[in-house]
């Protein structure tokens, strides 16, 4: 006979959306049931961020050999065991596991339940096959937080093809020969990097521009550097086909005239879709759409008592995002308090090397909705600790109003992920570039490269007829 539950919150998906939701409710005393049919930690922790960058981190140190005689320093025959790298990436999920695991979740007071849920009703959720429920969940709200699964192209052939994606490509314990990456956006770029640096032969075949979504101006730094390091990128391209052949997998470009890829390996990196199915939507009354469930402003859907935050709301697609909108929907269902979702708060970062990082809105975009703005840059290469390090590749692009309102930040260069976040703290709290320019950073640091740009903010205004005047009459004092 199925247990009967009647919690205050019952959470659906244990990634970084559901897990945050869930712990935070609880935190707070309110009786919380958390249902997973995988693994604890979603994506984020087993398949995404977490495993990327611990491959990401392997690239990085080959790269830093291979280049270490520019330092003076010669480095031994270098050697790359890709299985024990993949035993590097699997120790850094395991140690980053208890955070999400079952035992600190129960410990601070969710109930954890395994096993596959779906709306039986618009009240009701159940766990189990119909012929052995196990578990009947009432609760007063349901919060959707099943994330999004790798979307694969409707290729010819792609079935067959025994092709990778984000889910599995981090198993591979032989080091792919030649990599066919089928892609350009920031993922697909990620890991093609890092399988280059390792020692695979990279092609990334992306049908428009890959990071069309970055600005173009500062994408351009991170492709060529792709390029420099061996990548083969081609845009603009349409797969036609896609065959296996032992051990080899084909490609096949349509055009005026078919070309033909030849490679030993196949990574899909085509974006990803809401991970919707089975969880009985219909029954819930919940209305769904391809781009995932439909909430309004305020996370809730068409049925009053349920609720979706994350990648299954066809949200930006960050771990960062899911876990800021948990917080959002805690402090609105638990305290009744408003939902302030600004999209130019959000920001993201390509883990290439050099990173892009980017928060608030572009040139073009600022340009089209505040007319008159001013854009300021300043060179890495113009930076010391830049220069020590040998990281001269990449600038800064500030957007500002005509007054000084800082409206967006690119960043494109070493440790941009780290320095992109004062300036989203500086676009939340709307400050004024103004702020920056009188900011004391230590030196020497990667972050006096902001300053600087934001100092060119000023330099038009200090170079005036009447400054001069000024500054004349002021020596006539001594």
């Amino acid at each position: 006979m199925a247990e009967q539950l009647k919690p205050d919150l019952c959470v659906i998906g244990a990634g970084a959306a559901g897990t945050a939701v869930a712990m935070a409710a609880a935190a707070l005393g309110a009786p919380v049931v958390l249902i997973e049919k995988g693994r604890m930690g979603g994506s984020r922790l087993n398949t995404g961020c977490v495993p990327s960058m611990a491959m990401i981190a392997a690239g990085r140190h080959v790269e830093a050999s291979r280049t270490s005689a520019s330092f003076g320093i010669e480095a031994a025959k270098l050697e790359v065991e890709f299985d024990k790298v993949n035993d590097h990436i699997h120790r850094v999920i395991g140690a980053a596991a208890p955070n999400d695991s079952r035992e600190r979740l129960t410990g601070l007071g969710v109930r954890v339940i395994e096993g596959e849920a779906r709306f039986r009703n618009t009240r009701t959720v159940i766990v189990g096959a119909d012929d052995d429920i196990k578990f009947e969940i009432r609760a007063r709200r349901f919060v959707i937080a099943t994330g999004s699964l790798p979307m694969v192209p409707p290729i010819s052939g792609i079935e067959q093809a025994a092709y990778l994606t984000n889910e599995t490509v981090f198993e591979t314990r032989e080091r792919p020969k030649h990599l066919i990456v089928i892609g350009g956006e920031p993922v697909g770029l990620e890991l093609a990097q890092a399988f280059r640096r390792l020692g695979s032969e990279v092609t990334v075949l992306d049908p428009s521009q890959p990071l069309q979504d970055e600005d173009a101006e500062c994408s351009a730094v991170v492709l060529d550097a792709l390029s420099r390091e061996g990548v083969t990128i081609r845009s603009g391209v349409h797969v036609e086909r896609v065959r296996r052949l032992r051990q080899r997998v084909e490609v096949v470009l349509a055009g005026d005239t078919e070309e033909t890829i030849q490679g030993t390996d196949l990574l899909i990196a085509s974006g990803r879709q809401p991970n919707l199915s089975g969880l009985g939507l219909e029954a819930a009354r919940v209305k769904h759409q391809p781009g995932g469930i439909v909430v309004n402003k305020r996370f809730g859907t068409t049925n009053k008592r349920v609720y979706a935050v994350g990648d299954v709301i066809g949200a930006p697609r960050f771990s960062h995002v899911a876990s800021h909108h948990a917080a959002l929907l805690v402090r609105h269902l638990l305290f009744r308090l408003p939902v302030n979702k600004n999209a130019d708060v959000i920001p993201r970062v390509t883990f290439t090397d050099p990173e892009l990082a980017h928060v608030g809105l572009t040139d073009i975009e600022a340009r089209g909705r505040h007319g008159g703005i001013r854009v300021l840059r300043w060179p890495y290469r113009d930076n010391d600790r830049a220069q020590a390090e040998r990281k001269i590749r990449g600038h800064i692009k500030v957007v500002t109003d005509a007054k000084g309102l800082i409206l967006g930040a690119t960043i494109t260069g070493a440790a941009a992920g780290e320095q992109i976040a004062a300036w989203t703290l500086a676009i939340n709290h709307g400050l004024n570039i103004r702020a920056f320019s009188d900011l004391i950073v230590p030196y020497p640091t990667y972050m006096e490269i902001g300053k600087r740009a934001a100092v060119t903010f000023l330099t038009p205004r200090l170079t005036t007829s009447w400054i001069r005047r000024l500054l004349n009459l002021l020596r006539r004092f001594g």
